[in-house]
């Protein structure tokens, strides 16, 4: 990375820097692709003068890093260690955010055995997947029908999370003793978020990747593999599954199996 001369970060507007703190002394220049990851690794290292003016510069990098199309890897482990230490406000995750989808195989077919009793059976599913969201620490977006949408500040949260899942489906039987199997999508980015869900290309490509997936599998982007073996992939496996083009998406997407102990191993072929 080149380094700034003194009169051409004169050039650069205050909107080019991170961090510009109460007396105008601005730090963390965002306004190229190496300034950027420069930033996310020195992130740690700044003085912020307010836990509000650190959380404003975290924003303003991770949408530079957005815009340069960089996965701030080692930056989410900074984050994780800086977030055990202090105290979080419950709310939905930003910025790098990696989003977990599951919806029920052959519902269908369910719905039409159990009937009324459908509704039973939905809530004891909500209860397996609510129960490994909080104890992985994931904000529940939404849940509706047979499909559950959860968010993870950090990646191998999430990723604990679909393990916890499906293990706990191939021991449990629900209503009527009805087997239930459940495919899960994990897909990490920057997702736009409203007041209380997220929408946006990320949100479209963890449906989709959620989707393609078999009963009792999970199936992550290859942004989730990368960020979870960045920061700690211990007990985890990534099998890949090849490049495909998710719908509405231009470049085809790599995916990956994600497996780990006591989880099935083999299944047919990505759906079409």
């Amino acid at each position: 990375m080149a380094r700034l001369s003194s009169t051409d970060r004169d050039k650069l507007s205050d909107s080019a820097f991170a961090y510009v703190d109460a007396d105008g002394r601005r730090r963390l220049p965002i306004h190229d692709a190496s300034h950027v990851r420069n930033a996310l690794a020195r992130f740690g290292q700044v003085p912020f003068e307010s836990d509000a003016a650190r959380e404003r510069a975290r924003r303003r990098l991770l949408q530079a890093a957005k815009k340069h199309r960089i996965v701030p890897i080692g930056f989410i482990a900074t984050q994780l260690a800086d977030a055990q230490r202090t105290p979080t406000v419950r709310q939905l995750p930003s910025g790098f955010v990696t989003l977990l989808m599951t919806d029920i195989e052959g519902s269908t077919e369910i719905v039409q055995r159990l009937g009324p009793r459908f509704g039973e059976l939905i809530d004891e599913v909500w209860s397996v997947l609510r129960e490994a969201v909080s104890t992985t620490g994931g904000i529940e977006v939404e849940a509706r029908a047979d499909e559950f949408f959860a968010a993870f500040e950090a990646p191998r949260a999430a990723a604990d999370a679909a393990v916890a899942m499906q293990r706990a489906f191939a021991a449990q039987r629900f209503a009527d003793g009805a087997p239930v199997r459940v495919r899960v999508g994990i897909h990490s980015g920057y997702p736009t978020s409203t007041a209380d869900n997220y929408v946006g290309s990320d949100v479209n490509a963890a449906s989709r990747i959620t989707a393609l997936g078999h009963g009792g599998q999970i199936v992550v982007s290859g942004n989730t593999r990368d960020a979870v073996r960045a920061t700690d992939a211990t007990g985890l496996r990534f099998m890949a599954l090849g490049g495909h083009r998710l719908r509405g998406f231009a470049e085809p997407m790599p995916l990956f199996q994600l497996g780990a102990t006591g989880l099935r191993s083999r299944f047919p072929p990505l759906r079409g």
